[in-house]
C-alpha cells in the first residue's frame, strides 16, 4: 500500500528548502556591491527585490515549516530536487527584471542553465549587460558547480544527521572527512585555493592582451569560474573566440580538466597522496576515452579538409571536444560551424565526449569516468570469464583512493544510470527533430543539455520553440542531479496524489 507523506515529512523539506533558499539570497549580495560600485542603479534595485524575495520565502519556509525530527532519506533527496527549483524560479528575478529576456521563462531557463552549469542561454545583448548582471551569472554556474546544497551545508546548516542526504542528492557521495559538513567546507577551501591562483592568471592574461585593467579583473574571474565549474558561461557573446589568445585557451583548458576530477581526488593530491593522479580509475578512463574522441573528431576534419593547416586543425578540434568532454562547453569557434563546417562525424564524436562527461564528485556531468571504467572493467571480466574454468572466481577490483571490489550492484547502478543519460539524449533529439530541427543537431543539443556542457550548434535561442525549451530545462536538472533526487522527487509527488 503506498501511504501518504506526514506532516513531518512536508515540514522538513519546507524548512531545508527554506535554508537554501536564504543561501541564494545571500549569494544575491556580492552582485549588489558590483552595482552599487559600478552606479549600476537599476541593476541594484534589481538584486534587492531579489534579495527581499529570496530571504522572505527562505525565512518563511523556516518559520512555518520547523522540522520536528531529523532528516531520513526520502526527504532529504526530494529537498535536494525540489530546492534546485524553487532557487531556479527565486534567483531568475534579477535577471528578468534586467529587461534582457523575452519572458520570465526564458529568465528561469538561464537560472537553470547557471546551476547547473550548463551554460547554455537564451540571454539577449549579452556584450551590453550590467557588471552585476554578469556577477550573478558567473557566480551561479561557479557555485552551482560545488552545488547549492553544499553552500547550506558549508555555512547555514549545522550538526544534522541528514545532512549526507541532501549531499547525496545533489550527484555527489564522496565523503573526504568523517563529517559531510566538513567536506562541504573542504570543497570549498579547494575551489577558492583554485579560484585565487586561476583568477590571478587570467587576470594577467587579459592585461597582457592590452585590456583595461578594470575589465581584464572582472573578466579574468568570470573566466575562472566558468572554467573551473566546467559551466561554460562567458562574459562575451563570442565566448573565448572574443580573446583570440592562445594564452587564455590553454589556461582555461588547463583550469576545466582539473575541474572536472573528482573533489576526492583533489583532497588525496593535496594531502599528500600523489600516486593517486595516475592509478585512479577516472583519470585512466578519461584520458583513454579523450584520446579517442579527439582522434575521431580529428580524422572526422581532416577528411572534410575543415581547417586549413594542422595547427588550426589540433588547436579547434582539441579545445572543442575536451571542452566537451569535460562538460564544460567553453569554445573557441562560432555556433553554427559545428552544424555549418564540422560534418555529422565530427559533431558525432563531439556528442559521444559530451556523453562521457567527466569525474563523479565533480563540477562536470554526462556518465562520468567513474561508470565507464566499471562498465569496461566489468565486460573484460565477463569476456575473461568465458576463457576460465567454470568452477573458477573472479573478482574484478577497481582503484579510487583505494582498491575496491566490483559487485554486481555498482555494475547495475552504473548501466541504469548510463542508460537514462543515453534515454534523455535521445528523447531531446527525437522532440528536437518533430520541431523542424535536423536530427543530428538536436542530438548535439540535447547532449549538451543532458550533459550540462553548454556548446551548441545554434538551435538553443529565444526563438526556440517552448516546448523544446522546457525539455532542455528539465534534462539539465535531472542530469545534474544524476536522477536519483528527481524519481525520489516524483515518486513523493506520487505518495500525494494515490496515497492513503
Amino acid at each position: 500500500m503506498i501511504t501518504r507523506p506526514k506532516l513531518s515529512d512536508w515540514q522538513i523539506i519546507g524548512f531545508y528548502t527554506g535554508k537554501i533558499i536564504v543561501g541564494v539570497g545571500l549569494m544575491m549580495l556580492l552582485p549588489l556591491v558590483i552595482g552599487i560600485v559600478f552606479r549600476e542603479w537599476s541593476a541594484a534595485v534589481d538584486f534587492i527585490i531579489g534579495i527581499s524575495i529570496a530571504l522572505t520565502i527562505g525565512h518563511g519556509l523556516q518559520v512555518i515549516c520547523r522540522k520536528r525530527r531529523e532528516m531520513t532519506w526520502m526527504p532529504g533527496l526530494v529537498t535536494a530536487a525540489f530546492s534546485w527549483l524553487v532557487a531556479m524560479v527565486v534567483g531568475a528575478v534579477p535577471h528578468y527584471l534586467s529587461g534582457h529576456f523575452g519572458s520570465f521563462f526564458d529568465a528561469s531557463f538561464d537560472l537553470m542553465s547557471g546551476i547547473t552549469t550548463t551554460g547554455l542561454y537564451l540571454l539577449q545583448d549579452l556584450d551590453h549587460i550590467s557588471y552585476s548582471l554578469n556577477m550573478w551569472r558567473h557566480l551561479l554556474t561557479y557555485v552551482g558547480g560545488q552545488g547549492i546544497v553544499v553552500v547550506a551545508l558549508t555555512f547555514l546548516i549545522r550538526g544534522s544527521a541528514g545532512a549526507f542526504m541532501m549531499y547525496v542528492g545533489e550527484g555527489k557521495d564522496e565523503k573526504l572527512l568523517p563529517n559531510v559538513i566538513q567536506t562541504a567546507r573542504a570543497l570549498w577551501i579547494v575551489s577558492l585555493t583554485y579560484m585565487v591562483v586561476g583568477g590571478v592568471l587570467l587576470t594577467a592574461a587579459n592585461l597582457y592582451d592590452g585590456m583595461a585593467f578594470t575589465r581584464a579583473f572582472l573578466q579574468g574571474w568570470w573566466i575562472f569560474m566558468g572554467s573551473w565549474s566546467t559551466g561554460g558561461f562567458a562574459p562575451q557573446s563570442f565566448n573565448i573566440l572574443y580573446y583570440h589568445s592562445l594564452l587564455i585557451e590553454l589556461l582555461t583548458m588547463t583550469l576545466f580538466i582539473i575541474g572536472s576530477f573528482n573533489f576526492a581526488l583533489h583532497w588525496a593530491v593535496w594531502t599528500g597522496n600523489r600516486r593517486e593522479v595516475y592509478r585512479n580509475i577516472e583519470i585512466v578512463s578519461f584520458i583513454t576515452t579523450l584520446f579517442i574522441t579527439v582522434t575521431l573528431g580529428s580524422y572526422a576534419l581532416l577528411r572534410i579538409d575543415a581547417f586549413r593547416g594542422t595547427a588550426a586543425l589540433f588547436r579547434k578540434s582539441f579545445y572543442q571536444i575536451v571542452s566537451a568532454h569535460t562538460g564544460t562547453g567553453l569554445t573557441n569557434m562560432y555556433p553554427r560551424q559545428f552544424s555549418d563546417e564540422w560534418g555529422g562525424a565530427a559533431m558525432l564524436a563531439v556528442i559521444i565526449a559530451m556523453a562521457l562527461g567527466g569525474s563523479a564528485a565533480s563540477t562536470s556531468g554526462g556518465f562520468k569516468a567513474m561508470r565507464v571504467g566499471i562498465i569496461t572493467r566489468s565486460f573484460m571480466a565477463e569476456i575473461r570469464s568465458l576463457t576460465l574454468p567454470e568452477s573458477a572466481v573472479l573478482v574484478e577490483k577497481i582503484h579510487h583512493i583505494k582498491d575496491r571490489y566490483l559487485n554486481d550492484k555498482q555494475i547495475q547502478s552504473s548501466m541504469m544510470i548510463v542508460l537514462a543519460f543515453i534515454f534523455i539524449y535521445l528523447g531531446g533529439g527525437v522532440i528536437g527533430s518533430l520541431y523542424g530541427y535536423p536530427f543530428i543537431d538536436a542530438l548535439f543539443e540535447s547532449g549538451s543539455a543532458g550533459a550540462t556542457v553548454g556548446l551548441s550548434s545554434g538551435v538553443t535561442s529565444p526563438d526556440m520553440p517552448t516546448g523544446l525549451k522546457a525539455y532542455f530545462m528539465f534534462v539539465m536538472w535531472i542530469g545534474r542531479l544524476e536522477f536519483i533526487a528527481v524519481f525520489a522527487l516524483i515518486g513523493f509527488i506520487v505518495r500525494v496524489g494515490r496515497g492513503k
